[in-house]
């Protein structure tokens, strides 16, 4: 089974990159919670301007599990968005040498998503799909450089980036969902799920996780679906 080894890196965004780079990390993340008005909310995945098609597949299938499990919509079209806002985030991540994203799964201004990201279960559910994403694309195992956003810049040591609303930093909660995912991937690999979805249209009604090798069977009659 795939072995992961978790560094974080720090230091000014620039020295990160070439740590995880001196690492030989196999995959880099940086995590942000978004900010703007309290009724901004959607997922979005910062790739840089130089992206390889991995680091796109990766955003990609993350931002869309973060979406079936928050029931949040993704930034257009599918939660990517090469090179940065306007070029916020390319410097992130254009420097290293390996697949890389810089997530920001949630708004911190937004109270709905504030109360995900203080409470225990909303950081865990986001550690699972990150690492669920990480076994997902890099199944061989190895180095995995994690970089809290915000927090500790040599430039700027005192920066924890955005408030919370209802208390806390950005960067805090930031560090909990990466420290969270660090303890999934160093102990046992979980096997990976697939996900039942129950749609109105184009509205998400429930996403269930079941195993890859669930058979699903329809009874027409009581309109019932069984795993």
């Amino acid at each position: 089974m795939a072995k992961y080894t978790v560094k974080f890196v720090k230091g000014d965004y620039m020295a990160r990159q070439e740590a995880a780079n001196a690492l030989k990390a196999v995959a880099y993340v940086e995590h942000h919670f978004n900010s703007g008005p309290s009724t901004a909310g959607y997922v979005s995945v910062v790739v840089g301007s130089n992206a390889s098609q991995t680091s796109k597949n990766w955003g990609r299938w993350y931002a869309q599990a973060i979406g079936n499990a928050f029931g949040v919509k993704l930034y257009q079209p599918d939660g990517v968005v090469v090179g940065g806002f306007g070029g916020r985030g390319d410097g992130n991540l254009k420097y290293t040498r390996m697949p890389a994203l810089l997530l920001e799964p949630l708004f911190c201004s937004n109270p709905l998503h504030a109360g995900w990201i203080r409470s225990a279960q909303g950081q865990q559910r986001l550690a699972e799909v990150l690492a669920d994403s990480i076994r997902r694309f890099f199944p061989d195992g190895g180095t995995i450089a994690f970089s809290v956003g915000h927090k500790y810049k040599t430039s700027s040591p005192k920066d924890r980036g955005a408030e919370v609303f209802g208390g806390g930093m950005e960067a805090d909660y930031a560090e909990l969902v990466l420290k969270a995912a660090q303890a999934l991937l160093e102990g046992e690999p979980a096997a990976a799920l697939d996900q039942v979805k129950i749609r109105r249209g184009d509205a998400l009604l429930q996403a269930i996780d079941v195993d890859p090798d669930t058979e699903l069977r329809w009874d027409p009659v009581t309109k019932t679906l069984y795993l």
